[in-house]
């Protein structure tokens, strides 16, 4: 598996545009869901991906936030979820596969990034229980429509963060080990990656492909909301000024940049028989070096590439098992 871990000529780049690389794709007919669909990257992914033809899905906690945000995009339908609601997945899961669609897209967008210690109610660590665990338990339930559609594809967003560490299997929510709140948003973003590449091993027979990525860096989406102007500042986000630095080879992105990735990694035909993999700018990432792990986020900007220990076979399935008892 790790031999497809390498780059593969997209054309595209870190500057590339949601409005590039959607560019000829027909999208008429097909059916998408995107978590986090009303705010930031998840936004501007539904706006691309109805702008091209398809029907989208947004699942939210917020309806009334939804329906505002999403006003006049005739083909977007809102229903409710929450990711640390088990219930609430399976009743969303049970609506979806009761109308008897098939979902060609499933873009696992929402996600919350360095909060404070706070857990769902089973217990579990919010960012990996929001990040990994809840996608997790919404991509099993939607397998059937998954598998109906012939050719779908399943896309985590990631992080460069997940250099910060991989998955402790000993103690994934913090019960025997003092939280740290970046090592938790690290931890749950490497879950991300490793969940994409099992998910495409146990899918590709059924014409299930998966990809996971670094969408990059871009203020204002609601998810560095538990950092301070002084954290943004330090790790080179914003300007002394409090403006968004925007650098692009440094993956200091606007939204449609952000998004790019997203939508590549969901509809362009250069990925058709390619799976597992983990993309940045619009093109499959190289594997970095171990000793490249970085520990702050200006560290992470200057560095390229996916860790070994987010794409190890082993490790995948070892998640793949610890989510399903999980999750029940």
């Amino acid at each position: 598996m790790l031999t497809n871990q390498k780059p593969i000529g997209s054309g595209f780049g870190a500057s590339s545009t949601t409005t590039e690389v959607i560019a000829g794709i027909d999208l008429n007919g097909k059916v998408a869901i995107v978590t986090g669909g009303y705010s930031g990257l998840g936004l501007e992914t539904v706006r691309t991906l109805h702008g091209a033809g398809a029907t989208v899905i947004v699942p939210t906690r917020d309806p009334e936030r939804a329906a505002s945000a999403l006003e006049g995009l005739a083909r977007v339908e809102i229903a409710p979820m929450n990711l640390l609601d088990p219930a609430s997945i399976d009743a969303f899961g049970d609506m979806f596969l009761a109308s008897g669609r098939p979902l060609h897209m499933l873009v696992n967008s929402a996600g919350i990034m360095a909060s404070p210690l706070s857990r769902d109610a089973r217990g579990y660590e919010s960012q990996f229980a929001t990040n990994h665990l809840g996608h997790f338990q919404l991509t099993t339930k939607l397998w059937p429509a998954l598998c109906q559609a012939r050719g779908a594809r399943v896309v985590s967003v990631s992080s460069k963060g997940h250099r910060y560490s991989p998955v402790v299997f000993d103690d994934p929510n913090f019960e025997h080990r003092a939280y740290d709140r970046w090592a938790a948003y690290g931890q749950s973003k490497t879950a991300n990656i490793l969940f994409a590449l099992e998910l495409d091993r146990r899918g590709r027979g059924e014409g299930i492909r998966a990809f996971s990525l670094h969408p990059g860096s871009i203020v204002g989406t609601g998810l560095e909301k538990h950092l301070t102007r002084e954290e943004l500042v330090a790790g080179g986000i914003l300007n002394e000024d409090g403006t968004p630095i925007l650098d692009p080879e440094r993956q200091l992105k606007t939204l449609e940049q952000g998004a790019a990735t997203i939508v590549w990694c969901a509809t362009t035909p250069m990925l058709s028989g390619l799976g597992g993999v983990y993309c940045e700018n619009c093109e499959v990432a190289t594997l970095m070096d171990e000793a490249g792990e970085g520990s702050s986020m200006r560290s992470a900007a200057r560095m390229d590439g996916v860790m070994a220990y987010a794409v190890d076979p082993k490790s995948a399935e070892r998640l793949w098992v610890l989510s399903q008892q999980l999750t029940n």
